[in-house]
């Protein structure tokens, strides 16, 4: 079994902890508690091999969910060492969330500058209309500046996009270790 290190980042109330709880447990809880630190939390996932000669195959994903940004922000780098992947969350409903993905782009990208594979996650989409996390990402440049970045549009309070966006990261990972051998 391959083990992969992936770290949630994101402000402050983004729900990190929320997408992981959705995506571990398949619960979903209104109930907000911050994040002191680091929680870290597994789960195995069966990944397609990219190349149809060999089988699938079991990744443990080891996910470590990040405190927010905060007075503690010191902290997080050292989190982020040896991480294969990094989530970056931003709150749909918070439009500051959504213009701090480079700064926390550049973080992830300057303590793991090689090997990274990287995801952009706008969070809480059950809280607005369809059409506007395009519009908000396009009004910030996000998908300009970042364009082999996926974005993905995910609630953790339904469920939408979560498993997903997991399990095509997990899958990205692979091809790049396998890509690097």
């Amino acid at each position: 079994m391959i083990a992969k290190k992936i770290c949630l980042v994101g402000d402050f109330g983004v729900g990190k902890t929320s997408l992981v709880r959705r995506f571990v447990q398949h619960q979903f809880s209104e109930q907000y508690l911050s994040t002191i630190g680091v929680t870290i939390s597994r789960k195995s996932v069966m990944i397609l091999s990219p190349d149809e000669k060999q089988e699938s195959q079991t990744v443990q994903l080891l996910i470590w969910d990040i405190e927010g940004k905060t007075q503690f922000q010191k902290i997080s780098p050292h989190y982020l060492k040896s991480a294969q992947g990094v989530i970056i969350v931003a709150d749909l409903s918070r439009q500051d969330t959504i213009a701090n993905i480079p700064l926390h782009i550049d973080l992830a990208c300057s303590i793991n500058p090689k090997n990274l594979t990287l995801s952009i996650v706008v969070n809480k989409i059950d809280l607005v209309e369809e059409q506007l996390p395009t519009l908000l990402l396009q009004q910030l440049q996000i998908p300009n500046q970042f364009p082999t970045i996926p974005i993905y549009h995910t609630s953790a309070k339904t469920g939408q996009n979560v498993e997903i966006m997991f399990y095509e990261l997990a899958q990205s990972m692979i091809k790049e270790t396998q890509k690097n051998r």
